[in-house]
């Protein structure tokens, strides 16, 4: 019998297959939220009122909530039960999502993607812990991370596909209309797919609210202070005032976890040296690659003045090569080890980067574009399902949501730091150009950019290096192994 079956307490292979599939669905869903807005950003601006200064909150909403109430939505889906979390993730999608797209001013909109953020940061640590929980560490995990991550990675790409190809055609407002039925279905299915929650391992554990209020707080205001500081200026008395603040808190924060019989965060788990080092590549990783599709976007509209729905269909290529990179990832990482795997692809990734930095120009080709895009894309999509399977490994099934929570705030505050210091360089000597001084300069600011993220994926590939070793699998072991969580899926 596979492994997926015959472990003690493991749901039928029909089940875990449905499972599997509900999990990479509601991921795709929320990776598709990070970037489906930056296609549609000029409608959504002339449409709602917003002005040049504020219009990045359409996005920074979202990562600030997200990022700010990760820790919060690990643990409580580790103490109130992942499903439950899952379930009421997709719930706050689906209702903020109607919200935004019935917004008439920037403030409703903006409300409505924090909100978005807020089921973000419940949906990912329960997403993440119940594939980490369901399949069993190695093989059959890496396989399952892989369909996992191939949702995630390629719903980033997918959601500036989708967001070109709906603003052309329906306006604006379908890019959060279309949320609505799938994030609702979602839910439902949740009931109907995923076991009943069990208290195994946490009868008897508290909730940690004064641990949840001073994450929460110090978080939000942290995350605030790394995306608006680009912005305001480093030392605005905004700044200034909000960063003091979120250093106090978050101080105030770990004091509490260092002496609380149940923390929100129990500080052992930075004992794991996969899991420590795991959330800097996950932060790293987000601020370099996760940038990508905004510069891809800004690349195409801005420099060769592409429609929102040509912009949207030129993403396929990245779109492919990011999930055939998911998709390999499993197998690679079963067969060579996690850590070789990953440093494979970030190094595979480099030299996608460098290609497309070369191949930036006012007057380029988008057959130019291709190459560099297709081979960064490829070990961008690896580095995703490998970095996952090694930030996990070795933590307990009771400490899963948490430490899910750990890795994917180090993704979501990657992703608002690396996009707010990406656009400071990229806009960097822009003030007062117009037409065709202002197309070449965003096309220099652009490979200025690439060149900058080319540092960022070099600094991942050292920390990386901090990963244990993991044995590889025999061939022949691999096959048998993914096989059995093959028929399942």
């Amino acid at each position: 019998m596979p492994p997926a079956v015959a472990r003690a307490g493991a749901p039928p292979r029909r089940r875990l297959g449905l499972i599997l599939a509900l999990l990479a669905f509601a991921q795709c869903i929320y990776a598709i939220d990070y970037s489906i807005v930056f296609v549609a950003l000029p409608e959504i601006r002339t449409g709602v009122g917003f002005s040049a200064q504020n219009l990045q909150w359409v996005v920074s909403a979202y990562a600030v909530a997200f990022g700010g109430f990760l820790l919060l939505g690990g643990r409580a889906a580790d103490l109130f039960g992942r499903r439950r979390m899952f379930a009421f993730g997709l719930f706050l999608y689906a209702a903020s999502s109607l919200a935004g797209a019935l917004a008439g001013d920037p403030t409703t909109l903006i409300v409505a993607r924090a909100v978005q953020g807020i089921g973000g940061a419940f949906l990912a640590p329960a997403t993440l812990s119940l594939v980490t929980t369901t399949f069993a560490e190695g093989p059959e995990r890496n396989r399952a991370l892989a369909i996992w991550g191939g949702a995630g990675g390629s719903g980033m790409i997918l959601g500036s596909l989708l967001g070109g190809v709906l603003t052309g055609a329906f306006g604006w407002a379908s890019i959060f209309y279309a949320n609505v039925p799938l994030a609702g279905g979602a839910m439902l299915l949740t009931f109907v797919i995923i076991p009943k929650d069990t208290d195994h391992g946490t009868s008897g554990r508290k909730f940690d609210l004064p641990g949840a209020l001073t994450a929460t707080v110090g978080s939000t205001l942290l995350v605030f202070t790394l995306v608006q500081g680009p912005v305001s200026g480093w030392t605005s008395p905004t700044i200034l005032i909000t960063a003091a603040i979120a250093v106090i808190v978050l101080t105030a924060f770990f004091t509490i976890e260092g002496r609380g019989r149940d923390p929100l965060l129990p500080l052992r788990l930075f004992r794991n040296r996969n899991l420590s080092t795991g959330s800097v590549v996950t932060f790293i990783f987000m601020g370099t690659f996760g940038a990508l599709p905004y510069f891809y976007t800004l690349y195409f509209q801005s420099v060769h003045g592409y429609s929102a729905t040509k912009s949207g269909l030129a993403f396929l290529v990245p779109c492919v090569g990011v999930l055939i990179g998911n998709l390999s990832g499993g197998k690679l990482a079963t067969r060579f080890g996690v850590r070789a795997t990953l440093i494979g692809a970030l190094l595979t990734g480099v030299v996608g980067t460098v290609a497309f930095a070369f191949s930036v120009s006012p007057s380029g080709t988008y057959l130019e574009f291709v190459p560099g895009v297709l081979v960064l894309s490829l070990g961008q999509g690896t580095v995703f399902t490998a970095m996952y399977a090694a930030a996990t490994t070795g933590v307990a099934a009771e400490d899963q949501g948490i430490a899910s929570g750990v890795a994917s705030t180090g993704q979501q505050v990657g992703a608002a730091v690396g996009l707010a210091v990406l656009v400071a360089i990229a806009n960097s000597g822009h003030e007062g150009l117009t037409g065709e001084a202002l197309r070449v300069a965003t096309s220099d600011g652009v490979r200025t950019a690439m060149w900058a993220s080319v540092v960022g994926m070099v600094a991942i590939v050292l920390v990386a290096l901090n990963f244990r070793r993991s044995t590889a699998v025999p061939a022949a072991e691999v096959s048998e192994k993914q096989d059995g969580v093959a028929s399942a899926v």
